[in-house]
Parts: C-alpha cells; structure tokens; sequence
C-alpha cells in the first residue's frame, strides 16, 4: 500500500473533488466508509447532495471556525491522505478500509487512538483499490495537531497492514533515496521527447564527474566541459566554494530561465560537502588496472567482516566504480552499463554513515583507470575480468544490504546486476573465442585438465566443465603449462583469490584470472599491488596539492 499526503487550504474544495463524478471519470459511487464518531453525514448516500456536502464542511471545519476567531487557526488547515492497494491486491471491503482509515489518523496524531480531541476526519471510498482521508487540523481542545513525521509513521503502519491483510509487501526505503522528479518535470520530458527529466540526467552527469574526476577543482572543470550543462559555482565571502548548482542547456520556465538544481536536489550524497568529503579520501596508486582489481575483489571479504561505515564506504566506491564504467566499455554494451549505473545509484546509500577512507584504494584506482589503457589486454580480457569481478561485489552488496533490512537497496542493486551480467557476458565473447581458437587442445589434454579440476575444485567441478566457457579455461590451463607454470597450481592460485561460491560463471572467472596473471608474469617483474588493508596509510590520502 502506498500513501501520499499533502495539505491545503479548502475543506470544501477537497469534499467537492472527493464526491466529483463528472470531471473525475474514474471515481464512481463515492461514499464514506468510515469518519471521526461514525455519524458525519455521507453525500453519497443522502437525498439531497449538495445540502449535506455543505453540512459535512461544516462539520469537519467546526474547530477551524472557532480557532479562526481566536487567531490561532493554521492557514493550511486541510490534510489530505490518499491510501491505495497494490494492482495484485484484493478488494478491500469497507469495513477494512474503514479499519485502515482508522489506524492511519491514530497512527499520523490526526486522531490518536483513546484521544477524545483527536481531529475531525472521513474517509471517502470513490474507487475499488483506494480511500482518501480528509481532516482538518484543528483538535476539539483548539490546538493543532502534532503530525510530524506523517508520511513516515502513515508508511509504517501501512506496512504492518500489509503483512496482517495478507496483501502485496511494498519495498520501503529508508529516506536515502533521490528525489524523484515531479509530474510536471515527466510531462515536460515526455513534451520534449526525452525518456528521462532533467533532473534524472544532470544526475548522472554529476555522478560520473564525481567517479573522475581527482580533486574538486577538476570536478567543477569536468562539469563546466561537458556538453549542454551550465554550472554556476557559489563562494563564501571568503573566496572559498560553498556549492554550485547545474542547469541543462534550453530547460528553462516561464521566463525562459535556466532551471537550476544544487547536488543536494539531484541526490543526498551529490552535495558540495559530501561530494568534497568523497574525493579526500582517494589513495593514489601507479598501477590503477591491477588495483582495481585487487579493491574490487577485496569488497565481499570487506562486507562480510568490516563494520557498517567501513562496509557502507565500500559500496559507495562500488557505486562510483560503476559510474565509471560507461567511459571504460566499447559501445556495444555502454548503454547496459549506464542503465547498470542508474540502478545501483539507490543502492549506493543507507542511514550508515560511511567512513570514505576505507575505500580510498578503489576510488583513486578508477581515477586512474579513466586516465590509463589496460595493460596487456588488447583483447578486452582485463575489462572482461574487472566486469565479472564486480559482478561478484554487486553479488555481496545485495546481501550485505538484505542483512541491513535496506529493502529498496536490495531491489536496485538485483536490478543493476541485471544489466551488469548482461554487459559481461558481452564482454566476455571475444576473448573467449579468441582464447579457444588460438590455442586449440587436445582432447587428451583437456582430460588432463579436467582431472586436475575435479581434484583442485571438487565442489565446483561439475559448474566448471558443464559449460561453453570450459574450453577456454582448458586453453590458458595449456598456455601456463607451456610456460612452465604448474597447471593445479595455477588454479589453485586463481580459485584462492577469491571463493567461487557467488560466481554465476566461474569457469569464466577463473579464466579471466590465469589469463591475466600469466600476462604479468610475462612482463618485467614490478611491485603487484594489493589490498592487505582496505585503509591506506595516510600519506596517500591526500588528493589536493
């Protein structure tokens, strides 16, 4: 069940849109099934409509009235609450919306329960799956009433509803989520024939500026390059920056100026002190590729055993990690992976605070990415490898937040995963093909190989001979015995960098990470990086000269 409330001014424009059957097509025998002491009198079944609409006003504003006389009446005396059953759920009855209505007043402090001068309320019935509770705010002792917080205690009861009603279970959040854009700002999108609004978009904008850039100042640089977005910097007396605000190109109002949003109007964690707080805590490091690796590996070891900030700061540079992405892919899979990015974004926050420094390893190594050509992966095997590898950390991330009871981070991450394995799956067909043609194997080798995999892997055996991706793994099995490298022992070192329990394909995965140890040992020895420490030491904090 979902709630929207809102508040206004006219008691008797609210009862008139309520009983509206000739502008309003889809309301239809409008009725009360419930009200303050169960005897308002109901339109809907009275003789004479307009006679008892007019004494159900006065009713519901008997305490305005009296409290206007003193001065000490509330202008926006009206409170709206629109209630409405999922699509799949049954038809309530009214004396189930009647129970409904009632727990909701009690529940929001419109009526609480017991409280003989709760306000005057009714609840209208004017369609099968919703009811609308009309109140004012005025109690009988001619305060007004204490609803603070009412969307949110409306959506808890709602949801204690749900499960005692045997009805659809919403996904609720945990006020961490982004705005959402208004119908308005749909309506103008879909007039100009864009799929998304203006403040959608200007938030991936700002998102992926964020995921580059190395310092603030190249943040603002990055933004103000971009192609049809207008940035307006703000300064403290002092000269330093106290925000900015963005604008798209020809978006504009009534007087055809821009329409500007702040960080904070595009998503909670998109504020100037937040995005600032971010790129602080960046470690730098001269082998990005191999880092974010080894970071992003390191994230379901991090889940599982950190505490909630350093585990929340993880998933941030995750979510960061995937804005990235889209500058990092060929074309034929970036639009999966910006969808990718757009999903996990609620996925990327929580209540938890997060200690950003925990994740300064794999913030500043995407930096570099963007700023670095894979290294011996002509072929595409790296980025292939890093796809599959956050797979596994979105993998973690869900049951991180389901342990969390984060329900709507939960959805978004299994949807960004969606797209995720797509677009690795896309990834990965060239250089499989490459891998299996280049180096064919016999079919005595490939028995071989298969032995040794079901003495190294016995407990993922059968998942990795049983698919397309076995020939391939058999391919770079031969390739490290051709140079030398003791084949059990090269999937032992790929099988203990990281357990194969989450991986959808771990044959796969373990190809990806023979390949490319095998690529580096090929090349002139150098410093491997590693995560032994998800925090780094503090003289590679720094991001600012």
């Amino acid at each position: 069940m979902i709630a929207k409330i809102s508040s206004g001014k006219s008691t008797a424009g609210l009862i008139r849109y309520l009983y509206d059957t000739k502008k309003a097509k889809d309301h239809t025998d409008p009725h009360l099934v419930a009200s303050f002491d169960g005897f308002a009198p109901d339109p809907g079944r009275a003789d004479d409509f307009t006679v008892t609409k007019k004494l159900l006003v006065a009713d519901l504003d008997l305490h305005v009235k009296q409290a206007e006389r003193l001065g000490r009446a509330p202008e926006r005396h009206v409170w709206h609450c629109s209630i409405r059953a999922a699509e799949t759920d049954r038809h309530l009855s009214d004396e189930e919306w009647a129970d409904i209505a009632r727990r909701i007043v009690a529940a929001t402090g419109i009526a609480p329960a017991d409280d003989p001068d709760g306000c005057r309320w009714v609840a209208v019935r004017h369609a099968p799956d919703h009811i609308h509770i009309a109140a004012t705010k005025v109690r009988s002792d001619l305060r007004t009433a204490r609803h603070w917080n009412d969307y949110f205690t409306a959506d808890r009861e709602l949801a204690a509803i749900e499960k005692e009603y045997g009805l659809h279970q919403v996904v609720r959040g945990d006020r961490t989520a982004a705005k959402r854009p208004t119908r308005a700002e749909q309506e103008k999108a879909k007039r100009a024939n864009h799929d998304r609004t203006a403040r959608e978009r200007l938030r991936t904008t700002v998102r992926t500026a964020v995921a580059a850039a190395t310092s603030t100042e190249e943040f603002i640089r990055l933004l103000q390059h971009t192609d049809g977005i207008l940035v307006d910097v703000k300064h403290f007396p002092s000269g330093d920056v106290r925000g900015y605000t963005v604008a798209l190109q020809g978006d504009t109002n009534g007087k055809q100026e821009p329409i500007w949003y702040s960080g904070s109007e595009l998503a909670p964690d998109l504020s100037w002190p937040k995005i600032t707080e971010r790129l602080a805590a960046t470690a730098r490091t001269s082998h990005p590729w191999q880092m974010a690796l080894a970071a992003t590996e390191h994230i379901p070891h991090a889940l599982t055993h950190d505490d909630p900030p350093a585990a929340q700061a993880h998933i941030t540079a995750l979510a960061e990690t995937i804005d990235a992405l889209p500058l990092l892919a060929p074309t034929l899979y970036e639009e999966q992976l910006r969808q990718a990015a757009a999903a996990f974004e609620r996925a990327s926050r929580s209540r938890i605070r997060a200690r950003n420094e925990h994740a300064a390893w794999l913030r500043g190594a995407v930096q570099g990415m963007l700023r670095t050509p894979p290294p011996n992966s002509a072929d595409g095997t790296l980025l292939a490898l890093f796809l599959d590898t956050i797979v596994l950390a979105v993998t973690a991330a869900i049951r991180w937040h389901e342990v969390q009871r984060h329900d709507q981070q939960v959805a978004a991450a299994r949807e960004a995963l969606t797209y995720l394995q797509a677009a690795a799956d896309q990834a990965a067909t060239i250089p499989l093909t490459i891998l299996a043609r280049a180096a064919p194997v016999s079919v005595t080798a490939q028995l071989r190989y298969a032995h040794i995999v079901r003495v190294v892997l016995p407990e993922h055996a059968e998942r990795i001979l049983d698919t397309p991706d076995w020939g391939a793994l058999a391919a770079v099995l031969a390739r490290a015995d051709e140079g030398g490298r003791d084949p059990a022992e090269a999937l032992r070192e790929a099988a203990g960098q990281r357990p194969l329990h989450d991986a959808r394909r771990p044959a796969r995965l373990l190809t990806w990470r023979i390949q490319h140890t095998t690529a580096q040992q090929s090349q002139t020895p150098q410093a491997t990086p590693s995560v032994s420490s998800s925090v780094p030491p503090p003289d590679a904090r720094r991001t600012r000269r």
